[in-house]
């Protein structure tokens, strides 16, 4: 079975929670990502938060907020579930699955930010296509809890 380390997508962008939105919804565009870890500072980049699209959309835009002076802080969800690069994938996708996540960070055994793994790098090195619809449908199947 692979691990986490095989499907991730290594040293990913990420921000401070000081930063406006406007710098993660430009990076987002820019990157053509979905989310955008909010890591302590970007030297040791210790992990604590993510900001995704929907959170952008529905904490600042529906919500009419400037997004030049939101900050990051005030919209990320904070301690996201994250994986370790050695744990099996299996694991990781059942995470996702449980808790609805589109996007998982990966973390060392410090809790900095190593990697993140998306539906798309599943589905990049998945061979049983049975397992990424699974995962598709879990992610998104309605709830009352925000999709992150």
């Amino acid at each position: 079975m692979q691990t986490c380390k095989d499907v991730m997508t290594a040293n990913p962008t990420c921000c401070t929670p000081e930063e406006p939105v406007i710098r993660i919804a430009k990076l987002m565009k820019t990157e053509n990502i979905g989310s955008i870890p909010i890591c302590e500072d970007r030297g040791t980049k210790r992990l604590v938060g993510i900001v995704t699209d929907r959170d952008l959309a529905i904490r600042v835009v529906a919500a009419a907020k400037d997004p030049n002076s939101v900050k990051a802080k005030d919209v990320m969800t904070s301690e996201p579930i994250a994986c370790r690069p050695e744990d099996d994938l299996q694991t990781a996708l059942d995470a996702m699955e449980n808790n609805q996540l589109r996007r998982m960070p990966v973390t060392n055994s410090n809790g900095h930010l190593v990697g993140i793994i998306a539906q798309a790098d599943i589905a990049r090195c998945m061979e049983e296509p049975e397992t990424i619809a699974e995962l598709v449908e879990e992610v998104s199947r309605p709830s009352t809890a925000t999709a992150r």
